[in-house]
């Protein structure tokens, strides 16, 4: 299934109490989701840098990294826009291996079968509001439209486990990637079967669990070596 068969998880949302066909013209989505491109890197990189620095002192992505990989697979992105802002973003790209190595921090393989999520992201305005699990969800779910998606993995540091376990990933054991005195656990998620296609498979119809699961403290951490 190509991207265009996708596009029911990355629709806006539309107001309910405001028909399409009645909506004032030239006005923005309330609510998109869409790939991010490289128009976007610095938007993406500004909030990067304000969620990481502060916390680990670098980012998972330099802003060459983020238009690196938003020019080879923009379509394993995902932004949530707001009124044309964005507020929270995923980056991701293709790895070849079971496990991760320094190399799945830099580089996209385009025949690999899994997908390594490199950063997760929320602006500090709209932090502490769910963001980060209804995005993850949308992720995962657009994921199933992609035929050549087996997995998703990542890498998160101790604190951030019970979180992403809430998302419907296992642990996979302890990274063999390390950055100074820190160390990750690596975590999978199994992508099978076909997209969860509901009527109204927008943002308002994402499952009551997911809207409560709890907002990390600001990101899921992979540390760029």
């Amino acid at each position: 299934m190509s991207l265009v068969g996708a596009l029911p998880f990355l629709k806006p949302r539309l107001s309910p109490s405001v028909s399409p066909g009645r909506q004032r013209r030239h006005t923005l989505p309330a609510s998109e989701f869409r790939p991010l491109n490289t128009q976007d890197a610095i938007s993406v990189f500004e909030i990067e840098k304000e969620a990481f620095i502060s916390v680990s002192g670098d980012c998972p992505l330099h802003l060459d990294e983020v238009r690196h990989f938003l020019t080879l697979c923009p379509e394993l992105s995902m932004g949530w826009f707001e009124e044309g802002r964005l507020v929270a973003f995923i980056i991701g790209s293709q790895w070849d291996q079971d496990r991760l190595t320094l190399d799945a921090l830099t580089l996209h393989k385009p025949k690999g079968s899994t997908v390594h999520i490199h950063v997760l992201a929320v602006h500090r305005t709209f932090r502490q509001q769910g963001k980060g699990p209804i995005l993850m969800w949308r992720y995962l779910q657009y994921l199933r439209c992609l035929p050549y998606v087996r997995r998703a993995v990542l890498m998160c540091e101790d604190f951030l486990v019970p979180f992403y376990q809430k998302s419907g990933f296992k642990v996979q054991g302890r990274c063999s990637i390390t950055v100074a005195s820190l160390t990750f656990t690596e975590m999978q998620y199994p992508v099978r079967g076909h997209a969860l296609m509901r009527r109204n498979s927008e943002a308002i119809g994402f499952p009551q669990t997911v809207l409560l699961l709890e907002e990390p403290i600001q990101r899921m951490h992979t540390i760029h070596a």
